[in-house]
């Protein structure tokens, strides 16, 4: 059985990729928590992850780091996980590298936090720029192939990458177009997404950094979570 490696589910918009996406297809897999620390995790990350971050999978004799790299990785070893038409694939795997190398703004302004809901007065340019682009690329998805997943009738592998991208929106109240948003109500009630949250909501550590990370975007509404 695969062993995937994570971080604190609160906070860790990478490992959520692959670990939504093994969910949604029923992929089994062991769950290891290692938990964000103050400052640099390097060093406790590389006793599982040559990258010396998270995610990471491990099957067997082969490590596998990096989001991306573990997709593909599943990708040659189980179907779904990218669409099985040809264009939306293709489209597919292009706006998952896109979102995976990009949107640096958004990242940096809204860090993912699954508990908080945060106010943002005035949105910075670059946030809305990334943002209206990723509403570009939604939609674009959502209309060429039906919808109601980015590429077709089945959750695949671009829905999980743009997944702490559902939960950011949520958590600052961020503003989409319509069609975006109701994908992101759409991927909210997702067994995967739902699980999720709910076991983030009961987490009982707080790393401090993330904590002021978050609260730095805005003003704090509320925090939902159980501790």
């Amino acid at each position: 059985m695969y062993t995937l490696y994570i971080a604190n589910k609160v906070y860790s918009s990478w490992s959520l990729r692959p670990w939504a996406l093994m969910r949604a297809l029923n992929i089994p897999f062991e769950e290891k928590i290692v938990t964000f620390g103050p400052g640099s995790n390097w060093e406790s990350f590389r006793t599982f992850s040559p990258a010396g971050k998270v995610p990471c999978l491990h099957d067997g004799e082969s490590i596998v780091w990096d989001s991306l790299g573990i997709t593909e990785f599943l990708a040659d070893r189980h179907a779904g996980v990218w669409p099985s038409d040809a264009q939306a694939k293709i489209w597919a795997r292009c706006a998952a590298a896109e979102m995976h190398s990009g949107f640096t703004n958004l990242r940096g302004v809204c860090p993912m936090h699954v508990g908080l809901r945060v106010h943002i007065d005035a949105i910075p340019a670059g946030v809305k720029s990334d943002l209206q682009r990723i509403s570009e690329l939604w939609n674009e998805g959502l209309n060429r192939f039906g919808g109601p997943f980015l590429a077709g009738d089945k959750f695949t592998a671009i829905d999980a990458f743009f997944a702490p991208v559902v939960f950011r929106i949520q958590t600052y109240g961020l503003p989409v177009d319509e069609k975006a948003g109701a994908y992101v109500q759409h991927m909210l009630q997702q067994a995967p997404i739902q699980q999720w949250q709910d076991q983030a909501l009961n987490e009982t550590w707080v790393e401090p950094g993330h904590e002021e990370a978050a609260l730095a975007a805005g003003k704090l509404i509320s925090d939902l979570r159980k501790k």
